[in-house]
């Protein structure tokens, strides 16, 4: 066999020499026990975080195409908590947070659904019913190695535009005899309040083999528990209102800075405050067998497992605003935003949630790996995996629910954000005063929801490699393989309704007694914000239990008081039988790569060329919910009215996608190495726009009357790739480098929308008994406000006993802002520059790392534009720092993770139909850990997450459309590893 890619590199050779058998592949390649060294090497294994960034250094190095890597003991002398956090270090990624938590990544601007996630080179299904892989509920525990392929490969699966991360994980075959490590840990949380204020982390890993070598077995596991609160602040959207929409009103109360916007100004559509106390438990476990009974075959049996538990009880307070007539007074700034805004009508209140949220992952798979000789190489693997999400695991509800308690009885509400960092509201109650008392606290309604989802992929794949040992070629080898992926998704979501008489008529005040509110003050509430704390609007909240609200609506609220339909039920299938939702994509790949290696002068030149042929098929089915009409059954509550029975609806697409790909690495010195790529990549669009039926809100509040459907005939997004970049390895354990970066995508998923009617769809708003009350009110002197005009159609009689108006004939039809995602013939590009440098100070101990990422292109939003825009998600620039120390034992290390402001996405949940963005502000966190060892086999350390106490800041189409403010604080880990 001609082995021509060891001999090329003296630097290579050298460093493979020092460090084993762990560089001279990376570590999806081979097996490092199957390619010994040979018996007279000295081998001198570097340990610790040099030791780490050495072997991450080497794979970034040797690897073809851009590549970047954590290996195993940086992965643990790193505080993060899961995979997600861990792969922020690394160039170009950057996370999304949950729960204070990392949980999703976004890779050179591209979000969480255009980066593929496989385990040991397997696709992995989504969280429930999506494409993106939460992370957050894997832990390091296990895992070998975090690789993260940016530029194309044939041999990879498709579906990583951004990137594709392989999580490789141990091998019992890789090291002889019996290894052992566990480790202990104590979590304080300073932000929480109800749970407990130390929680436990245990974690172990083990493996041993037998019979010299011919068995190995492998077992890793951990369960971490966690408590914690998130203080918030939000608003659920903002919403556009014409110029001709405003009322009229006395100068002295409107003050208009427009310059910019002039024709629309933008109003919040509530304001609303939360305290969340969380328990989160996360449990990881994996159990490998191989069997090698003679030296050139591997079989692998391997069984992962991931559950992660959250639940949630969460008390709010806040206000609902209603706009038109409504509108009493405000101030818009040169946007056109409101930053003042006295509101009258509608109601405030105290909202009590409770949800218990699992996710389940399990994989299993076997890999059957022979080295027939010196020229074949092949390679079966098959896995059947899945990923479900349940929020059904609270075992009294079965579901999530909601209960809001409060009053209608108020004059109006001020919403303030002209000082501080969170809005501030004040509410003028009926009593004259700014605070509403115990006694006047209604039922306004609850509502219970059950959405589970669920993702499965079975998947077989064939891979072959020849090597060129007969041909005297600057060929090396051949890289084939053929695939067949299939992959089925579900889910649906079944809603209660509005429970119990929603809108405070009748009224059930006297159900609840005083002594069921707990007043609480604001002190301690968001004091990380400035506006936040003791000074804050409103400074007070009630508290209530969840159980006793529930318990006396359910006796109280029957169908005898409240109608059949109006009744309070805990039962999310209430309204009837959830839309169901089912894609299915099956895919056939097949792939050859090819790697040339030889000499231009005195120059190393290695060449990878390869092409990847893949066919999808898109059958997808619904069962989907008729609309049969929509009532009006409070001043702000519109509920739609659907057929018995659901309907069956099919569809099916189908494309197929050639995907090229080229590599050339040269090496320039023995140090310096430039790389350029050039390939293409795919990702496919979102689960939940494969859906082809018509779907219609089942709450189409006024300004919110939308319907919704999707495409099975949407293309994926196809990239086209250009990638340069120049490394320069000066030093042990020390590089830098500098990347430019451009990605053109075409078929951009644009979402159309158009105003549709449908016939039998008539619209009380605006109908002949809506003007009716209109001009009687304006008549009398009255504001003509929504809850005026409720009153009025009660008081003349248009409303049933249980306070439901039902739509007439005469009605006009109701307009329904229909929106359906297509491809646009329009391609978009990205662009940007990554720099990164690592550098150890000799034998001082000391080091440090630098990474930056800039990224640009014609795919941003503009918030001046008030069309419908498709931007690309996730895009911003980012920066990593960190530094360390480590020497005689002792390690610390302290990063600084930094992301500017970025897209989450566009829409927003009570946003009007010009579908504004949400943005999240700049985020910086520090994290820091220390450890220790006391001898050979014991270490104690200590991690620090978030110990600049960092918050969490959103908004809409500018800074001051305030979305939403959330505060965590630090948290501490002590604890302890054992090396047996």
């Amino acid at each position: 066999m001609k082995h021509t890619t060891f001999k090329k590199t003296q630097l290579a050779a050298s460093m493979a020499l020092l460090l084993g058998s762990t560089v001279a592949l990376p570590a999806y390649a081979q097996d490092p026990s199957s390619a010994p060294l040979e018996d007279d090497v000295e081998v001198i294994q570097v340990s610790g975080i040099r030791g780490s960034m050495m072997r991450s250094m080497d794979l970034k190095r040797s690897s073809n195409g851009v590549v970047d890597a954590i290996s195993a003991e940086e992965l643990g002398k790193f505080p993060d908590t899961n995979l997600a956090e861990a792969l922020q270090r690394i160039t170009g990624v950057t996370i999304s947070r949950s729960n204070g938590e990392g949980s999703e990544i976004t890779v050179r601007g591209f979000g969480p659904e255009f980066n593929l996630i496989t385990l040991n080179g397997r696709q992995m299904p989504g969280t429930g019913f999506t494409r993106s892989f939460n992370l957050a509920n894997l832990s390091s525990e296990g895992v070998n190695t975090l690789e993260l392929h940016k530029t194309a490969r044939a041999e990879n699966p498709s579906g990583g535009l951004g990137a594709t991360v392989n999580i490789i994980t141990m091998k019992p075959l890789a090291q002889s005899g019996q290894n052992a490590t566990i480790s202990l840990k104590g979590i304080y949380d300073s932000s929480n309040e109800e749970g407990d204020d130390v929680t436990p982390e245990i974690a172990g890993v083990y493996t041993n083999t037998f019979a010299d070598d011919m068995f190995g077995f492998g077992l890793s596991f951990s369960h971490q528990e966690r408590d914690f609160q998130q203080q918030a602040a939000s608003i659920q959207g903002w919403q556009l209102q014409q110029n001709s929409a405003l009322p009229e009103l006395d100068p002295e109360n409107v003050i208009d800075n427009r310059s910019k916007i002039t024709d629309v100004a933008f109003f919040p559509k509530d304001m609303n405050y939360s305290i969340s106390d969380v328990q989160r438990e996360r449990s990881n476990a994996q159990a490998t067998f191989q069997f090698r009974p003679v030296d050139n075959f591997t079989a692998t049996l391997d069984y992962t497992a991931s559950r992660a538990t959250t639940g949630t009880n969460t008390i709010g307070w806040g206000v609902w605003n209603n706009f038109g007539a409504n509108i009493n007074a405000y101030e818009l700034d040169e946007n056109g935003t409101a930053l003042y805004a006295d509101i009258s009508g509608d109601d405030a209140s105290f909202t009590a949630n409770r949800d218990t949220t699992q996710v389940d992952a399990r994989s299993v798979g076997l890999n059957l790996d022979w080295a027939v000789n010196e020229d074949w190489h092949f390679s079966l693997d098959y896995h059947d995996s899945y990923n479900k999400i349940d929020n059904g695991h609270d075992k009294g509800l079965g579901s999530s629910g909601q209960i809001i308690l409060g009053s209608n009885q108020l004059e109006s509400k001020v919403y303030d954000f002209r000082e501080g960092e969170i809005p501030q509201v004040f509410v003028n109650w009926n009593n004259g005063t700014n605070e509403i008392l115990p006694s006047e606290i209604d039922s306004n309604f609850s509502q219970f929801i059950y959405s589970p989802g669920r993702s499965d992929i079975q998947q077989l794949q064939f891979d072959g490699t020849w090597y060129n040992g007969q041909f005297d070629i600057p060929l090396v080898k051949v890289d084939f393989g053929v695939a067949r992926t299939e992959q089925a998704l579900s889910g649906f979501e079944a809603w209660s309704g509005l429970r119990g008489g929603p809108g405070f008529s009748p009224s059930f005040t006297e159900i609840f007694p005083d002594s069921m509110f707990v007043r609480h003050d604001t002190s301690g509430f968001l004091d990380a914000f400035d506006g936040g704390g003791a000074s804050m609007n409103p400074g007070y909240y009630y508290t209530y239990d969840f159980d006793e609200a529930l318990t006396r609506q359910l006796a109280y609220i029957t169908a005898d008081v409240v109608g059949e339909s109006n009744a309070y039920s805990i039962d999310p299938y209430f309204t009837g039988l959830p839309s169901v939702s089912n894609v299915e994509e099956i895919t056939d790949s097949i792939y050859v790569q090819t790697e040339w290696d030889f000499e231009v002068g005195n120059y190393y030149v290695q060449v990878n060329a390869g092409v990847r042929y893949e066919e999808t098929e898109v059958p997808s089915s619904a069962e989907v919910r008729v609309p049969r009409q929509v009532n009006w059954v409070a001043a702000s509550e519109w509920i739609t009215q659907f057929e018995e029975g659901l309907q069956v609806q099919d569809f099916t697409g189908e494309y197929d996608v050639l995907l090229p790909m080229f590599d050339i690495r040269v090496d320039l010195t023995d140090d310096i190495v430039a790389r350029f790529s050039w390939g293409k990549s795919i990702t496919r669009a979102p689960i939940g726009l494969l859906q082809g039926a018509l779907s219609f809100s089942g709450s189409p509040k006024i300004g919110a009357r939308t319907a919704s459907s999707g495409n099975t005939s949407l293309l994926p997004f196809e990239s086209s790739n250009l990638d340069l970049s120049f490394e320069w390895y000066y030093d042990e354990a020390s590089y830098a480098s500098i990347g430019l970066f451009r990605k053109s995508v075409e078929n951009y998923i644009t979402t159309t929308g158009q105003d549709r009617q449908f016939e039998g769809l008539h619209d009380i708003y605006q109908g002949p008994r809506w003007n009716e009350a209109v001009n009687a009110l304006q008549a009398a002197g009255v504001q003509a406000t929504d809850s005026a005009i409720y009153d009025y159609f009660l008081e003349n009689g248009y409303a049933d006993e249980n306070g439901v108006i039902t739509p007439n004939a005469n009605d006009p039809l109701i307009t329904w802002r229909t929106t359906q995602p297509g491809n646009s013939s329009d391609a978009k590009t990205v662009e940007g520059i990554e720099l990164a440098v690592q550098h150890t100070f000799g034998d001082t101990g000391f080091g440090f790392g630098a990474n930056a990422t800039i990224v640009d292109g014609d795919v941003e939003y503009d918030p001046y534009n008030l069309e419908e825009q498709d931007p690309l998600v996730g895009i911003s620039d980012s920066a990593n720092f960190q530094i360390f120390y480590e020497k005689e034992g002792l390690s610390v290390k302290v990063t600084y993770a930094w992301r500017s402001d970025y897209v989450v996405g566009i829409g927003q949940s009570q946003g009007s139909s010009d579908n504004p963005a949400t943005q999240f502000d700049t985020f910086g966190q520090v994290d820091a850990s220390v450890n220790y060892d006391v001898n050979e086999n014991l270490t104690i350390f200590l991690e620090g997450v978030n110990i600049n106490d960092e918050t969490e800041r959103g908004y809409g189409r500018f800074e001051e459309q305030f979305l939403f403010a959330r505060q965590y604080g630090p948290r501490y880990t002590l604890g302890a590893r054992y090396t047996f």
